[in-house]
């Protein structure tokens, strides 16, 4: 046995080693830093990736202009039209208004017109030469004036015609010649029948209503068309009047 003492921390503890000291390089040794190219080409491609889109955005907000002027050019080309359209319309509406006055205008002359054409052809009637027994039956004072002109005769002639009609009815024979013998030799002049007529065929024309044309006409010729305060029917009315 060696005579050297056995030391038992030799194998708890580790025998350090003495560190190395550490070799830092000079500052000029240090190599300089340079910029990393991968991220300069990562920044390149970012600015020309928004300047792309900037540039389509531009292109997308000009067409969009483009349309929307193209809209607002339509839209006035039709606001144009409807403000034409409603020109016309406002001239054809008053075209038609002033159609509408001519018509109502020419109508109210036509009816004046017809009423001096039968009052001239009643006074030229009126007006022919007839004597005494040509205006009457029975003899009459010539400067008596006759109530409804051209007329008389011809009523009177109705009332023979209706009493030898009756007479005819009732079997009275000898009155029913007598009249008879009365109406062949005296003829109506056709004055009564062509007034009455005529009368009828105006209201007729104005559709069996006693409306302002009518009453007008008959104010003008003098026929009364109320009874009262009651206004007559138009059959009322030629009953009456002839």
């Amino acid at each position: 046995m060696s005579d050297v003492p056995f030391d038992f921390k030799e194998f708890i503890e580790p025998k350090k080693e003495p560190a190395e000291p550490v070799a830092f390089p000079e500052e000029s040794n240090l190599p300089e830093e340079e910029p990393a190219i991968e991220e300069l080409d990562v920044q390149k491609a970012v600015v020309e990736e928004l300047a792309a889109e900037k540039v389509e955005l531009h292109e997308q907000i000009a067409g969009k202009e483009a349309l929307l002027q193209e809209k607002q050019n339509l839209i006035s080309k039709k606001d144009e039209k409807i403000a034409s359209l409603e020109d016309e319309f406002k001239a054809k509406t008053a075209e038609l208004e002033a159609l509408k006055e001519k018509v109502e205008k020419l109508s109210a002359e036509n009816v004046r017109l017809n009423g001096l054409v039968q009052e001239n052809i009643m006074k030229s009637l009126d007006m022919q030469e007839r004597n005494p027994n040509a205006l009457a039956l029975l003899d009459r004072e010539v400067e008596l004036p006759d109530r409804f002109p051209g007329e008389t005769r011809d009523h009177v002639l109705e009332v023979i015609k209706e009493a030898r009609d009756k007479a005819e009815a009732e079997g009275r024979i000898r009155r029913a010649q007598l009249l008879e013998g009365v109406l062949n030799a005296n003829e109506p002049s056709g004055n009564l029948a062509q007034r009455r007529e005529a009368l009828k065929k105006f209201i007729a024309e104005n559709g069996n209503i006693i409306n302002g044309v009518v009453m007008a006409e008959l104010d003008r010729c003098k026929i009364a068309y109320k009874k009262g305060d009651e206004y007559l029917l138009p059959k009322e009315i030629l009953l009456r009047t002839y």
